[in-house]
């Protein structure tokens, strides 16, 4: 499976592009619609507070309910940390939420955590999670092959989708100019190291390190390093990367205090 994702400026517009996606022969353990409770048109479902284990305090229960929205499917609620209430479409949207930390409930949680999730892009997360945060929606669509993504990814487009590419450009476009700020005030040269260094924020933000220390990702983040050394031969990779990181990790947890806050 190939995820293809388009993020919406209308909540109106991310739904039609659902619709065209079904009728294209997408089925619906296979697509999800990710919405932020204030984008407006989303389904009203009821978020209930909780706290859970590992999440920081007042991390959101997720509900699911079996829902009458085009034949029924399932529709979940959620507070994602960081985010704030979100409803998603479907097993996968269960998958994406429980991925970004949401917890999945005792109605849906076995059954999210064996959906469509092979080829899940938990990299993007962070991305998905950011255009919602600025009231966006989201269409994920994991496509069986190559040439259905392609097809994909055209609807999405005629629809008025952002491709996640250019929604990740935006974040940091929005993110850079405090980061080399930062950097350059610890005295190094952001320009040489921007890319390395945002490769180490980005990584802080994966579903699967996000809220760890440094030295708890030792491993991953050692080979990571190792990689980019093997491409740039003779460049100081290694600390712009976990600089970054350590700013990557720090930006996450005030996402969170500030949701929490609001």
């Amino acid at each position: 499976m190939k995820a293809v994702t388009g993020v919406f400026g209308s909540a109106v517009d991310a739904q039609r592009a659902l619709s065209q996606l079904h009728d294209l022969g997408v089925t619906e353990d296979r697509v999800t619609l990710l919405t932020p409770k204030n984008a407006g048109n989303e389904p009203e479902i009821p978020v209930e507070s909780t706290e859970q284990s590992g999440m920081g305090k007042a991390i959101g229960a997720l509900i699911g309910t079996a829902a009458g929205i085009s034949g029924g499917p399932l529709l979940i609620a959620a507070l994602i940390p960081g985010v704030g209430p979100i409803t998603a479409i479907g097993l996968l949207g269960g998958a994406v939420l429980a991925a970004a930390g949401a917890s999945v409930g005792a109605i849906a949680g076995g059954k999210a955590e064996n959906a469509m999730t092979d080829g899940l892009p938990e990299d993007e997360i962070f991305v998905y999670e950011d255009a919602l945060r600025k009231g966006r929606s989201v269409v994920i669509a994991m496509a069986k092959d190559d040439v259905e993504a392609s097809v994909v990814r055209e609807l999405l487009k005629a629809e008025g989708a952002e491709s996640i590419d250019a929604a990740r450009e935006k974040w940091w476009i929005g993110l850079r100019s405090a980061e080399q700020e930062h950097y350059s005030g610890q005295g190094r040269i952001f320009g040489d190291n921007e890319k390395f260094y945002r490769l180490g924020f980005e990584a802080a933000l994966h579903a699967r390190t996000r809220c760890k220390e440094y030295d708890q990702t030792l491993a991953e983040m050692d080979s990571k390093i190792e990689e980019l050394e093997g491409l740039h031969p003779g460049v100081d990779v290694a600390d712009p990367f976990r600089k970054g990181y350590e700013r990557g990790r720090d930006y996450y947890q005030q996402l969170c205090s500030e949701s929490k806050a609001a």
